[in-house]
């Protein structure tokens, strides 16, 4: 795992995982405000298993942080258990939940040398920088912004953020065509994304500071999704496109600073006038809204 990729991860794990769960709505059991409390300490042995040699000690590190996002993970069908929605934002918030844990599982791999389901440890390496950024940062603020200026694009981005990360997922599994596929999905919800952060949450922010950091998440979206599709759809076609190592440095730094951290800390900002006044249209209105049979 390259320097930067690793510092990347760090930033995932030791920041954007934790300040995220402060920042998901709905319901909030004990188990998961335990786990939320814990994760530094969860997430340090993964950090550190980050930069030692292959070896027994840093899979067990390794193993530690792969744990915890089991265990955040589970929470998921908790939480579908106690809100019974498939609302669009609420797709969101269980993608967030699920999605470190397969960035863990392939952490835990990566570190032992062995080649889960026959990926390439090069790979596995980039798969958890990518599971924790497009997959559960991308995930959360789409489910923020749904619920926050609830519309049709939001709710377009809420559930094509999820599906398009499913797609990438399953496109590793069966050809660079249909992770094409779920790259174009992906992008299109991160677009929505950053269309609706720029419009009208940016335009609403209550300070200079807080509408900086959402520019600056929009913009940088536009253009790392764009070398995202560039690059997968080189794979699949064989046309030039970015090196992996450029794309660590273009699109993953990009999305990890300009898109995640920029964004989370803006909603850090935005939490108290959210928990002050409602959405201007809620989120769970009848028509937009599944409920589960009893």
């Amino acid at each position: 795992m390259s320097v930067l990729v690793g510092l990347i991860v760090m930033l995932g794990m030791l920041v954007v995982v934790p300040v995220g769960l402060r920042l998901l709505d709905g319901p909030q059991p004990a188990t998961l405000r335990l786990l939320r409390r814990a994760w530094p300490l969860l997430a340090l042995p993964g950090a550190v298993a980050l930069w030692l040699p292959r070896s027994p000690l840093a899979v067990a590190l390794a193993s530690v942080y792969a744990l915890a996002t089991l265990a955040l993970a589970l929470h998921a069908p908790v939480r579908l258990a106690l809100t019974r929605s498939m609302a669009p934002a609420e797709i969101a918030a269980l993608t967030a939940l699920v999605t470190p844990a397969v960035a863990g599982l392939a952490l835990a791999a990566e570190r032992a040398g062995y080649q889960l389901f026959g990926f390439e440890l090069g790979i596995l390496a980039l798969t958890v920088p990518h599971f924790h950024f497009a997959g559960f940062a991308a995930a959360l603020v789409a489910g923020l912004v749904c619920r926050t200026a609830d519309s049709r694009g939001t709710r377009f981005a809420a559930l094509s953020v999820p599906l398009g990360t499913l797609l990438v997922l399953l496109g590793y599994f069966v050809d660079d065509w249909a992770e094409l596929a779920g790259a174009l999905v992906l992008t299109a919800g991160m677009w929505a994304v950053a269309l609706a952060t720029w419009r009208e949450l940016r335009a609403d922010a209550p300070d200079r500071v807080t509408r900086s950091l959402l520019a600056t998440s929009a913009a940088v979206l536009v253009a790392t999704m764009l070398l995202a599709l560039s690059w997968a759809l080189g794979e699949a076609t064989g046309v030039p496109h970015p090196s992996l190592t450029w794309m660590a440095a273009t699109h993953g730094l990009g999305n990890a600073l300009g898109f995640a951290l920029c964004s989370l800390l803006a909603w850090r900002r935005l939490a108290p006038a959210r928990t002050a006044a409602p959405a201007r249209t809620p989120v769970a209105v009848p028509a937009h809204r599944t409920e589960l049979p009893a």
